[in-house]
């Protein structure tokens, strides 16, 4: 929540420095969002590379059908939110917000003071093989050794995130708005902020809905009394802004629900970090908005999202457990996919933070349902094999 409010205070800032503060504030503000991005811009394939080599190196070997049908019946449930977040917000954002304009070629441009160019190591396609050629690697070989360095690699790059860069945001976030009220489309952006963050938390209710009444009907049970049992989680997530914060009371709210202890001890922790439905609609709802925003940008077809969204599917198990750690994670993807330059990657980040906690918080009850089926799972695979045994 403080993130969240530095945050505000950051646009507040920008704002009112672009309106009524002389143009060297403006400036200084704008070098340092300028400086940040290039740190940002460095740091995206250092994470994709250590996170995912990290995740994928500690799945458990030989760790049977259970783990495989929960991994993708969580990643289908990502996937699906994210088309379903697209179909809606391309839809509706148009209808409802104002479209980015050409500006004048006589609007105010603002320069930097510094000319600082900060290259990263590798390009982003080059860091997601690379961790998936070592991930898989190290977890076929045992390799203790390179899992050392990708868990060490992985440990630093969360702290430079937690100690430098995200508290860094607010002051970007205030070079952004500095930017973009002296050049006069700051207020059509603050109108679309109100109308994204809306649609995004009714998305997750509505998600959070077809998963559980989906699963009731299936599977015989109330979905009011499903959902009812969740929210505790629900509410603990909307505080914490952290999955794995609201393990506990996750994992209550699961048995409550009638899963078995066993396979809530199992389900729920992994969940945290491989099912983030909530998470995904919100990126895909702020990502066409900010293309709706951007006069470089337009809202894209099916033939560009859909591969985008099943690339974030994957990208997101391995987002950094940090407030913010979503979008960070999903940078590569927004600049080599769908061409989000500086300005665009500043305002998704804004967007994404403002409303960090539902999102959070419709991952963790949407946990509840994936818990349920692995159970009906794990009760289906003693028959199963018995049928196979007798065959």
């Amino acid at each position: 929540m403080k993130l969240v409010l530095n945050l505000v205070a950051g646009i507040l800032a920008g704002l009112l420095l672009g309106l009524y503060a002389p143009e060297w504030v403006a400036r200084v503000l704008f070098t340092a969002k300028t400086v940040i991005g290039q740190l940002i811009t460095f740091t995206i394939p250092l994470i994709i590379l250590f996170f995912i080599m990290s995740g994928i190196a500690s799945l458990p070997k030989n760790s049977g059908k259970l783990l495989g049908k929960t991994v993708a019946l969580s990643y289908c449930s990502t996937i699906l939110a994210g088309l379903f977040a697209f179909t809606v917000a391309s839809q509706l954002i148009p209808q409802l917000t104002t479209a980015a304009e050409p500006t004048a070629q006589a609007a105010t441009k603002l320069s930097s003071y510094i000319s600082l160019e900060i290259p990263p190591l590798f390009g982003v396609m080059s860091a997601l093989a690379a961790a998936f050629v070592f991930g898989i690697g190290i977890s076929a070989t045992q390799a203790t050794d390179l899992r050392r360095v990708a868990d060490q690699g992985r440990d630093i790059i969360d702290r430079l995130l937690a100690r430098v860069i995200i508290p860094l945001l607010p002051f970007y976030i205030a070079g952004v708005f500095v930017e973009m009220t002296v050049e006069g489309t700051v207020f059509a952006t603050l109108k679309t902020f109100g109308v994204v963050l809306v649609m995004a938390i009714v998305m997750h209710w509505i998600w959070l809905c077809v998963l559980f009444v989906g699963t009731g009907l299936a599977q015989g049970r109330s979905p009011v009394m499903l959902i009812k049992n969740m929210l505790p989680a629900y509410f603990t997530a909307l505080g914490t802004m952290s999955s794995a914060a609201t393990i506990p009371v996750a994992l209550q709210a699961s048995k409550r629900n009638g899963v078995s202890d066993g396979i809530a001890n199992f389900t729920v922790p992994l969940c945290a970090t491989i099912h983030l439905c909530g998470s995904t609609i919100t990126l895909v709802t702020c990502a066409t908005a900010v293309m709706f925003l951007s006069e470089h940008l337009a809202i894209p077809g099916y033939g560009t999202m859909v591969p985008f969204i099943m690339m974030l599917g994957v990208i997101m198990i391995a987002a950094p457990g940090a407030p913010g750690g979503g979008v960070m994670s999903a940078l590569g993807l927004l600049t080599s996919m769908l061409g989000f330059g500086e300005a665009s990657i500043a305002l998704m980040i804004a967007l994404y933070l403002a409303q960090d906690s539902f999102g959070t918080a419709c991952n963790v009850t949407g946990d509840g349902v994936i818990a349920l089926w692995a159970d009906r799972f794990a009760r289906g695979e003693p028959a199963l094999s018995t049928e196979q045994d007798a065959a």
